[in-house]
């Protein structure tokens, strides 16, 4: 039985590349990994700080692009909260440009959980004990 995975992705510098508010052009191999996970049914949160316009045009660009989010900005498409603006969501993995040492290219990201490398449930495991730990591997 496969496992299947929340993940949560961020907009501007990860998908596209950062010329917010505006929208970059799509990072290489970006959209064709969020497809194939998708395909082996993970669900992907896009997780942005973007709102309002900005917002509707990322989705927009994303659903042009052959991406349906599983939900935006929560956790759950159901869930409500009173502050509107983005927070974190509750998911298994983060792709982010944020993160210590940067983004991750999207064809090691495609590799590394699609290319069955080694399986994605044992890559959160590891993920889950420590960033470096991951980068190491």
């Amino acid at each position: 039985m496969n496992e299947t995975f929340t993940i949560a992705v961020d907009f501007d510098g990860t998908i596209v590349e950062d010329k917010y508010p505006k929208i970059g052009k799509p990072k290489v191999f970006a959209f064709e990994t969020l497809k194939k996970l998708q395909e082996k049914g993970h669900r992907l949160i896009l997780w942005t700080v973007r709102r309002g316009r900005t917002l509707d045009e990322a989705v927009s660009f994303c659903e042009n692009n052959g991406i349906t989010f599983y939900a935006i900005n929560r956790s759950y498409p159901e869930e409500e909260y009173e502050n509107k603006d983005s927070r974190k969501v509750n998911a298994d993995l983060f792709i982010d440009d944020r993160n210590i040492g940067g983004l991750v290219e999207w064809g090691e990201i495609y590799i590394n959980l699609i290319g069955e490398k080694k399986p994605i449930s044992k890559q959160v495991k590891e993920t889950k004990k420590g960033w470096f730990s991951f980068l190491k591997k």
